[in-house]
């Protein structure tokens, strides 16, 4: 007789001797064992991770703790608050300190070098014969000395592979201790990539939508719910359980880095898509509902960055200590708050908030209106519990941003530490500081030994008692995100049917038909588009010369054709002479002048600051700030960044060469150019030598012929105005929204925020009604 029939004889004899009918049954596929509890939640175990099944009242129960009773955190029939407060209370200090830790980037095989590097039985992945299943070294360690039960997941070798890893995870936390499983999670990850080709039909591997900017270009809070229920379903089926979304940061100032994550400028329209995102992200329905909307395809969503980081001074970004400061000349710090306090915390589906919250790297300067601190957000208690959790009663998850908890080593480094206004305290010290502020976890740390080392301190200074209290305060809330979504049930995937649902074909329709409602039509001189299928077009080759990317990783030059041939040539006759050609397709990207630091300014004993350019030509700051509003930090011996009167190159000036030589070499033909944007757009320099002007924001290139050739119309809107000039991006306050002037093209039209063509002219609708009217009023207010 089998052992599994002898176990199940034993549980049928120990129902029928308590008065209870058996309601439960099981099934075993390979190591793991999948519960059905007839109406009731089914549970999955690995048969490697010595759980055993515990019967009450003909129902059965995950014995996680192995100690023979049912406690209330393993009991699915009590609410999630019960669980997770008993839950935290039979944990070591030890174990709460390693759920309080998020873990830096994990790619799924590990890396053989770099950041994010791995090895299996100390060999790298290749040379190791391990699977892509398997877990790394360093990850079995973090899982089981740090007690890490939240996972940041970055690429996954396919979604097999991750449902097999996901697996494997789940089961060596659930041999473990409390039997905790992992909360894995993910920064988005449903970007396109602009090459691919979408038929009808089929699959990919995972479905393709346009970036934040152009989901805030549709103008339609629908459309972007339906994106969070796609993406959770597709979340899930991998294994994850925690996005690292929305970015609803205002993105007031133009030059910023992190622009293009986010929902563009607006408050409201900001508001409205947060709100809309995240209802689609954790709402389950149906069979998959466990309890207020919470469920088996719900993924929690980490918003971000409270309180706003889109106002950083002259467009610097706070991954680096030369933009640690974020200003606020216009006294417009509140509005910020906006997406978070009416949007994420007001939803409209039944989760009623966001579950979790990660504050940004940013000192917001001059802003704690309690204390006087400037230091970073997640540092100050006035921004974290006398605004976020008092004032605006949130009570989910604080999350800090990755890293802050390291010694900064230069200013211009992306991977350094960024524990801005604090770096004169220990690591021990941030972590206790953190604590006592009001946050609850601590990104891309996977050593516990400095929140125990910050426990130990709280002790010390608020008595064990106290201490232990707020440990449990912070463990309730990570402990109540895991149980809502039903991983203490069932954490464990059937790679089949994972394979199945990622990249299906209606989610990969939904996510083409988004790339064709986000690209925004700002010119159409003599109606150029759309063009005719079947005729001859000329497309130059793009220059990149070779520079650094934003991680400060060198980049190749390169000179190739910016879009895919073979996809073009299903609507064209493609041809390198422009003499033969009928129309001109020149693709460009938005200007990048770099983050607004020069090392070799430095170098020459400069400061360092420099401009950040929006428009191609090299540009001469003049009438800049004068001095700067932020500065300080300990590798610095000066406080004024102004670059009045520095100038900066366009790394990517070649794009304005392309257009306009394109132009000349097209004898008036028509030029047709569609600019990738991550960033607002000085377009004065080429308007004139183009026919027509496409805007969007990283879609495939086979939508961008769709909408050339009319096979769709356009519909997208700007989410962001277009500056009419430099001197206007100097003038404009870092923390207020849409107040630019904007550019006037040569057909008369104003870039404005909300504007956009179809092929009638400018679009005037419902949401043009509803958003373009809140601008007008706040020009008004402005006045």
């Amino acid at each position: 007789m089998s052992k599994l029939l002898v176990h199940c004889l034993l549980l049928v004899s120990l129902a029928a001797t308590s008065g209870h009918t058996q309601n439960w049954s099981e099934v075993t596929a390979g190591p793991i064992v999948t519960v059905t509890n007839k109406g009731g939640q089914t549970l999955g175990y690995a048969t490697t991770s010595g759980v055993k099944l515990i019967i009450d009242k003909g129902l059965a129960f995950k014995d996680l703790n192995k100690n023979g009773k049912l406690d209330p955190y393993e009991d699915w029939r009590l609410p999630v608050a019960v669980r997770a407060t008993d839950l935290a209370s039979k944990m070591s200090i030890e174990q709460i300190a390693g759920l309080m830790l998020y873990s830096k980037h994990q790619p799924i095989p590990s890396a053989p070098a770099g950041p994010f590097a791995g090895t299996y039985a100390g060999k790298t992945f290749a040379e190791s014969g391990a699977k892509p299943t398997d877990l790394s070294d360093q990850q079995k360690e973090f899982l089981t000395k740090d007690n890490v039960r939240h996972v940041l997941i970055t690429s996954v070798q396919s979604p097999a592979v991750a449902a097999g890893w996901n697996n494997n995870a789940q089961a060596l936390v659930e041999g473990l201790g409390l039997g905790i499983p992992a909360n894995n999670s993910s920064d988005p990850r449903h970007g396109t990539r602009a090459d691919a080709e979408y038929n009808a039909g089929a699959g990919g591997t995972i479905s393709m939508w346009p970036g934040s900017l152009g989901l805030a270009a549709t103008f339609n809070p629908d459309v972007v719910k339906q994106f969070g229920q796609v993406a959770a379903a597709e979340y899930r089926a991998l294994g994850i359980a925690t996005a690292l979304s929305p970015q609803i940061d205002l993105a007031t100032d133009p030059r910023w880095y992190r622009f293009s994550g986010t929902f563009g400028e607006d408050p409201k329209l900001t508001t409205d898509l947060a709100r809309a995102y995240i209802d689609g992200f954790q709402t389950s329905t149906g069979s998959a509902e466990i309890k207020d909307g919470w469920g088996y395809s719900s993924v929690n969503a980490m918003v971000k960055h409270w309180p706003g980081g889109g106002s950083g001074e002259s467009g610097r970004d706070a991954h680096y200590g030369y933009g640690k400061y974020a200003v606020y000349p216009g006294n417009n710090f509140a509005t910020h708050f906006m997406p978070f306090t009416e949007g994420a915390f007001k939803l409209t589906g039944k989760t009623g908030m966001a579950s979790a919250v990660m504050p940004y790297y940013t000192i917001s300067l001059g802003q704690d209106k309690k204390n006087g601190e400037n230091v970073g957000n997640s540092y100050n208690k006035y921004i974290i519990t006398d605004l976020l959790r008092t004032k605006y009663g949130y009570n989910g998850v604080v999350c800090t941003d990755w890293n802050i908890t390291a010694d900064e080593t230069a200013v211009d480094v992306f991977l350094t530490g960024k524990s801005w206004g604090v770096e004169k305290l220990s690591v021990a010290e941030r972590h206790y500081k953190i604590l006592m502020a009001g946050a609850d976890q601590f990104g891309g740390n996977n050593d516990a030994t400095p929140v125990i080392a910050a426990y130990q301190m709280g002790v010390k200074d608020l008595g064990e008692k106290a201490m232990r209290a707020r440990m449990e305060q912070s463990a309730v809330r990570l402990l109540a995100n895991i149980f809502r979504v039903g991983l203490f049930e069932n954490p464990y995937l059937n790679s089949g049917e994972t394979a199945s649902i990622v990249g299906k074909s209606a989610y990969m329709q939904a996510g083409y038909q988004a790339q064709l409602q986000s690209v925004v039509l700002l010119k159409n001189k003599a109606n150029a588009l759309p063009l005719t299928k079947g005729r001859k077009v000329y497309i130059p080759k793009r220059f990149t010369p070779a520079g650094r990317n934003f991680l400060g990783m060198n980049t190749p030059e390169k000179l190739e054709y910016p879009v895919n041939l073979a996809i073009v040539q299903k609507y064209f006759t493609v041809t390198d002479n422009p003499d033969e050609a009928d129309y001109a397709l020149a693709f460009i990207r938005s200007p990048d002048s770099g983050g607004g630091y020069s090392s070799e300014d430095a170098k020459a004993g400069g400061n360092g600051y420099v401009p950040i350019s929006l428009q191609y030509g090299d540009y001469t700051a003049q009438g800049a700030r004068n001095p700067s509003l932020g500065g300080g930090d300990p590798l610095e011996k000066f406080t004024n960044r102004s670059y009045d009167g520095k100038s900066v190159k366009t790394i990517n000036r070649s794009d304005l060469t392309m257009v306009t030589e394109t132009y000349t070499k097209m004898k008036g033909k028509p030029v047709i150019v569609a600019v990738q944007m991550n960033n607002p757009t000085i377009f004065t320099e080429f308007d004139r030598q183009a026919n027509a002007i496409l805007a969007h924001f990283s879609v495939q290139d086979q939508a961008l012929m769709d909408i050339l050739t009319g096979a769709a119309e356009p519909s997208g809107l700007l989410p962001m105005q277009m500056p009419a000039d430099m001197k206007t991006v100097e003038a404009q306050a870092e923390d207020v929204p849409r107040d630019m002037k904007s550019y006037v093209d040569s057909e008369g039209n104003t870039y404005d925020f909300a504007f956009g063509l179809n092929w009638k002219g400018v679009i005037r609708d419902s949401r043009t009604a509803t958003y373009k009217k809140e601008t007008q009023k706040a020009k008004l207010a402005s006045k």
